[in-house]
């Protein structure tokens, strides 16, 4: 029998991206599928408290096996940020253009490029909670580049590629991100459970 787990997001781009990861192994049910309409507030100031307090939030008023992510892009140069803050770094409209024009203006003059994504899974099976860590490290580019992807994946090379996340298409991406090294860390403990 298939396991069954409710990704704890609102994203339809993070929910398509995890399941093209997991493929058929695990039915993943979305909180539109339990009926959980809430924007369930991220207001830990590290990424594995963000994801854990959406895992919590389904575990503990859902009773079902879950999971959540925080997912934001570090900047060396300014000193980790965006950070926790990556969905609304330009303000509180998750908008994914405003967010890139203010890194790039922020980044107009500054030679340290260098940058990475990260993602931290918080699972909860069986009330344990388990964490899975995903890392993909690259640079800023000075101008956006692709039209695939979302967030700031226009404007970020990773290490040993020449494009963008947003100009290779998702079937590399979802290879190589840090998304799906974190899903596969989760994916490999689901199914050695």
């Amino acid at each position: 029998m298939k396991k069954k787990f409710v990704f704890a997001t609102n994203n339809a781009h993070k929910l398509e991206e995890v399941s093209a990861i997991l493929g058929k192994k695990i039915e993943l049910l979305s909180m539109k599928d339990i009926d959980c309409n809430v924007d369930i507030p991220e207001t830990a100031d590290t990424f594995e408290g963000n994801a854990l307090i959406k895992a919590r939030y389904i575990f503990e008023n859902y009773h079902l096996d879950c999971f959540a992510d925080d997912t934001g892009l570090e900047v060396e140069a300014l000193n980790g940020a965006p950070g926790v803050y990556s969905a609304r770094y330009a303000g509180d409209a998750h908008d994914s253009e405003a967010n890139m024009k203010k890194l790039l203006k922020e980044m107009e003059n500054v030679k340290n490029r260098r940058a990475r994504f990260r993602t931290v899974f918080a699972l909860i099976i069986n009330g344990k909670e388990h964490l899975f860590e995903g890392i993909v490290k690259g640079e800023i580019i000075k101008n956006r580049k692709g039209t695939s992807g979302f967030g700031y994946d226009p404007v970020f090379v990773p290490e040993g590629y020449s494009q963008t996340f947003a100009e290779m298409g998702n079937e590399l991406k979802n290879k190589i991100s840090h998304r799906a090294m974190a899903t596969q860390k989760l994916c490999h403990f689901l199914l050695m459970k």
